[in-house]
C-alpha cells in the first residue's frame, strides 16, 4: 500500500473543487493519484474503471447511473471510458453553478486532454501530479526557494538560507526517485517493483493507447532513451540503433512525453547574439527509474558512473519544476541552451518574474571557468542574476550575478 506522504500540491486543489464542477488529476502510473484523490473526496463513490465490473456500472446505462449519482463520484483512469467525458458535460450543465462535484484521473495524457479538451473545456481544472518531492519524502515543508518567483526576479528579493535536506538525504532520495511505493522497499524489492513498473508500462499502457506499436522496438527506444537523458538527441543516429526509421522516432518521443516517462525541452532560442542548435534534449522524469533502465542497481555504481552527472542533472530539473507547480508558479515555460559553439545552460525558465538561467553541477565545488555559459547568459541577456545549484551546503552569492543553491535548498 502507498505511503499516505503529504503532497505539496493538495491544498491547492481542495480549492480548486470547490471552484470547478470537476477536478482532473493526470501523471504517469503509480505517482499517487488515486491516494490523493480519495484524500480530496473522503466517502465519495470511487469507479476503477480498469476494473470490468465498475466500468459495466458505468457504461451499462451512464443515463441511469448519473440520475442516482449526480455528485461526488471519482472515476479512476478515466480515459477508459472516452464516451463518459461528453456524458459529464451534460450533467455538469444541467446545473452549471454546483461545484465539488467529480475528479477523474487518468495515466494517458494524450488520450485524456483529448477528451477533456473536446468536452469539458470550462468546466475542470487540471493539474499533473509527478513523482514525489523530495521533501514530500522525508515530510518537510516546501522550500522558501519558490517564493523567488512570485514577483520579477530581483536580488533584493533573494533570503539566503540553509538547506533543509543533507547531501546524504538528496543522495538517497536521487537514487532511489520518486515512485511513492518502492521507495521504502530494499533493495531486492525495490528492483523488481521497477522491472514490473517498466514491462507493465510497455505491455499495458503503452500497447492499450498503440494497438499497432512494435513493443520489442518501443522497449529498445526507452533504453536507448536512458542512456540520451540530459543529452542533445540525434534522432537519426536513434533511428539507427533501434532499428526505426526517423519518423517513427518522432513518434516514439511524443508517446514518452505523453505518458509522463519523459520530459521534451525545446531550445532557448530568444539569444539575439548567438546561433543555437534546435536538435531536442529531454530527460527521464523520474531518476530511480532512469537508474533501474540502465541496470545502475547501488549509489555507489551510480556514483561511479559516467551518466552520474547527466541524471542528477535532470533530478534537479524535476524538482525544480514540480516545486514551481506545487507553489502555484505554473505559466512556466521550461527550455535548455545550447548555442553551436558549445555554450551551454542546463535549464532556462521564463515566465511572469521573467527570465533565469540555471546550471547544474553534481558536485560539491565549482571552478570559475566552468560558470562562464552561464555569466555569459545573464549578460547578453541583460538579466538581474542567474543561479548554480550543486551539492554545496551553503546558499551564497559567488559572484555579483551568481547565486549558488545547494540541492538541498530546492
Amino acid at each position: 500500500m502507498i505511503a499516505p506522504y503529504q503532497r505539496n500540491i493538495r491544498p491547492y486543489l481542495e480549492a480548486l473543487i470547490q471552484h470547478y464542477p470537476i477536478v482532473a488529476i493526470i501523471g504517469a502510473r503509480q505517482v499517487g493519484k488515486t491516494t490523493l484523490a480519495k484524500e480530496l473526496g473522503p466517502g465519495w463513490l470511487y469507479l476503477d474503471l480498469e476494473k470490468p465490473s465498475h466500468f459495466d456500472r458505468l457504461n451499462d446505462d451512464p443515463e441511469f447511473f448519473f440520475k442516482q449519482h449526480t455528485e461526488h463520484v471519482i472515476f479512476d483512469e478515466a480515459q477508459l471510458s472516452p464516451s463518459l467525458f461528453s456524458t459529464l458535460r451534460g450533467v455538469i450543465d444541467e446545473n452549471r453553478q454546483q461545484k465539488n462535484r467529480f475528479i477523474v484521473t487518468g495515466s494517458s495524457s494524450p488520450e485524456l486532454l483529448h477528451h477533456i479538451s473536446e468536452s469539458l473545456a470550462g468546466r475542470v481544472a487540471i493539474v499533473e501530479l509527478g513523482t514525489l518531492k523530495a521533501n514530500e519524502y522525508y515530510q518537510k515543508p516546501l522550500s522558501h526557494f519558490y517564493q523567488l518567483f512570485s514577483e520579477p526576479l530581483d536580488k533584493k528579493h533573494v533570503s539566503l538560507f540553509q538547506p533543509q535536506l543533507s547531501i546524504q538525504e538528496i543522495q538517497h532520495f536521487w537514487f532511489k526517485g520518486g515512485y511513492p511505493e518502492p521507495i521504502s522497499y530494499n533493495d531486492s524489492f525495490y528492483q523488481e517493483w521497477m522491472t514490473d513498473y517498466q514491462a507493465s508500462y510497455i505491455n499495458r499502457d503503452v500497447a492499450r493507447l498503440f494497438p499497432k506499436l512494435d513493443k520489442i522496438a518501443y522497449r529498445r527506444f526507452i533504453t536507448m532513451l536512458g542512456k540520451l537523458s540530459s543529452k542533445i538527441i540525434n534522432k537519426s543516429d536513434l533511428a539507427r540503433s533501434v532499428g526505426v526509421t526517423q519518423p517513427t522516432i518522432n513518434s516514439y518521443l511524443d508517446i514518452a512525453d505523453g505518458t509522463f516517462v519523459w520530459r521534451q525541452l525545446q531550445c532557448f532560442e530568444h539569444n539575439i547574439y548567438k546561433r543555437v542548435t534546435k536538435m531536442p534534449r529531454g530527460h527521464i522524469r523520474d531518476s530511480g527509474l532512469l537508474h533501474s533502465l540502465l541496470h545502475l542497481h547501488q549509489l555507489e555504481q551510480l556514483q561511479a558512473d559516467p551518466i552520474a552527472g547527466f541524471s542528477f542533472e535532470s533530478f534537479v530539473i524535476e524538482e525544480i519544476l514540480k516545486g514551481l507547480q506545487d507553489s502555484h508558479c505554473r505559466n512556466v515555460d521550461a527550455y535548455y541552451y545550447r548555442t553551436r559553439s558549445g555554450a551551454e545552460v542546463d535549464l532556462v525558465l521564463q515566465g511572469s518574474f521573467g527570465i533565469l538561467p540555471i546550471e547544474i553541477k553534481y558536485g560539491y565545488q565549482v571552478a570559475r571557468h566552468q560558470l562562464r555559459s552561464l555569466h555569459d547568459f545573464i549578460e547578453q541577456h541583460h538579466l538581474p542574476f542567474g543561479i548554480l545549484v550543486n551539492q554545496s551546503d551553503s546558499m551564497i552569492w559567488l559572484s555579483d550575478k551568481i547565486l549558488q543553491v545547494p540541492a538541498g535548498c530546492l
